[in-house]
């Protein structure tokens, strides 16, 4: 409870409770949304905070408990009902037209309209540069959200919800694909929403920006409600103990292990440009990894971390230079399906656009990378799929009903493990994690890492790209950094210090 005088309740969820077949996601969970207040809230994926948000934003629409806005009851048949309330949702996923400009995107279902009943084009425009000035985001706004970096898409959702006269705005992980730049920008947005009494609600995994940010913090663990308290009287210590159940002191340790033989070798790996024949994505890249090694990358966003990987595993084949070995011999990878018969595998940034098929199950994601293994007469076997899929459930710990459960339905965490496990089937040599924790929760990254680190003893070289510095110097055993696609730097685990590391990967002009 606050024990202090509060600022007015905008919106309140009271014993909420929400079950999915053969689970309940929710369990009386409560909820409130002070006016011009951040009101943070944390918890393990599958905590159940998507799901609340969702309810809160009218996109479920049948659970038991009751809704309040002003203290008035309220009950949303659908995502309109809720923006009409002056509720908006900047989802975590990115839910963009992709071949539509910005202004079509930003008011996409509510084209201001002439007289004559024809889009008003002109004001939509000025409308949109509006919003994005506010953003200070100088795109033009007659761009397709296709040629937009991540980044980019990203404060374009957060210009689509501005544009509604929100009162609560609800912020799902808004800074996971966002520049320290694009950070910075939106907390200062953030601050003067508050001043204008907007009520934020802010769903993270970063415990730094609750410091910066948070007015409030709710906990929920497991779908149940644990606290609701104000930060300045809650140390992030604690924090993190109400999510997970134990002292922060019992998360992941890495284990001492020998370092085995090299077995891959970039040399002068270069990427040119696709639209400029003197630039370059990559330039001279060179470096090694051993068996039973993890090798961190880390640079900055743009910096040419997620073009390394793909050039590594033949994604952009005609305008890659250099060489690669692997086991000692040269190997020409040009496209993903030479560099998966070589022993590699990837594990992309975005899981959900690039690496799962959501509507698929657990099994048919498993299996993806590897249906030789459960082909029977030319015909996939459903039986051995299933049982493929619950052998890496219990290995890796999938939290789920079944292996027959739509993928879409797990959390964040329990679908990089589908992800990790449709990789493991094809017994690679050499593992590439670009961002292997992005968007879950702290136990659920502590899992991660335990993961690789077993993979590592088991004889895997592992190379990890992360953008959290802390998190790349507790899993690797050495680390190398990139700055505008050139090699900058090299540390040795005696060697990490986050300062001399992020002065390598920062630009040198």
């Amino acid at each position: 409870m606050i024990n202090v005088s509060t600022p007015h309740i905008i919106l309140e969820a009271r014993e909420i409770s929400k079950e999915f077949p053969g689970v309940l996601v929710l369990n009386k969970v409560n909820l409130r949304v002070y006016a011009g207040k951040v009101n943070a809230i944390v918890g393990e994926n599958g905590a159940g905070k998507s799901t609340l948000m969702n309810i809160l934003s009218g996109v479920y629409t049948h659970y038991d408990g009751d809704l309040l806005v002003d203290n008035q009851k309220v009950a949303f048949q659908t995502t309109s009902d809720a923006q009409k309330a002056g509720i908006s949702m900047i989802h975590q996923e990115l839910n963009l037209v992709p071949h539509l400009t910005i202004a079509e995107n930003v008011f996409l279902g509510r084209e201001p309209l002439t007289r004559f009943g024809t889009i008003d084009y002109g004001k939509m425009r000025q409308d949109t540069i509006n919003i994005l000035n506010k953003l200070e985001f100088r795109e033009n706004v007659n761009t397709q959200v296709s040629k937009l970096r991540v980044g980019q898409q990203q404060i374009i959702e957060i210009a689509k919800a501005l544009s509604f006269d929100a009162r609560v705005l609800i912020m799902d992980e808004p800074t996971s694909a966002l520049s320290e730049n694009e950070t910075k920008v939106l907390f200062t947005l953030i601050q003067s929403l508050t001043k204008k009494g907007i009520g934020i609600i802010y769903i993270t995994h970063k415990m730094d920006e609750l410091t910066q940010l948070a007015d409030y913090v709710t906990v929920l663990r497991d779908g149940h409600f644990v606290s609701e308290s104000l930060l300045v009287t809650t140390s992030t210590n604690e924090i993190v103990k109400l999510m997970v159940g134990r002292e922060p002191k019992d998360f992941f340790v890495k284990r001492e292990h020998a370092k085995g033989v090299c077995i891959f070798e970039a040399a002068s790996l270069t990427l040119q440009h696709p639209e400029s024949t003197d630039k370059y994505l990559l330039k001279d890249i060179s470096f090694q990894v051993a068996t039973s090694e993890v090798l961190g990358i880390y640079g900055l966003m743009g910096s040419g971390r997620t073009e390394l990987f793909e050039t590594i595993f033949g994604l952009h084949s005609p305008g890659t230079a250099g060489v690669i070995k692997i086991e000692g011999q040269t190997s020409l990878i040009r496209n993903p399906k030479e560099a998966i018969k070589r022993g590699i595998a990837l594990i992309p940034e975005d899981r959900k656009k690039d690496a799962l098929l959501l509507d698929m199950s657990i099994a048919q994601n498993i299996s993806l990378a590897s249906l030789e293994n459960i082909e029977k007469n030319y015909l996939l076997n459903s039986h051995s799929e299933n049982k493929q899929a619950d052998g890496y459930r219990e290995k890796l710990s999938i939290k789920s009903y079944s292996s027959k459960q739509a993928t879409g339905k797990l959390s964040g965490g329990n679908q990089q493990k589908v992800v990790l496990s449709k990789w493991l089937v094809t017994n690679p040599k050499i593992l590439l994690l670009d961002e292997p924790t992005r968007g879950i929760d702290i136990n659920a990254k502590n899992e991660i890492y335990k993961l690789i680190d077993e993979l590592a003893l088991q004889g895997l070289a592992i190379v990890v790209v992360s953008s959290e510095l802390p998190e790349i110097m507790a899993i690797s055993d050495r680390i190398i950094t990139i700055c505008g696609g050139r090699l900058t730097g090299e540390f040795r685990r005696e060697e990490f210090s986050e300062e001399g590391i992020l002065k390598a990967a920062l630009p040198r002009n």
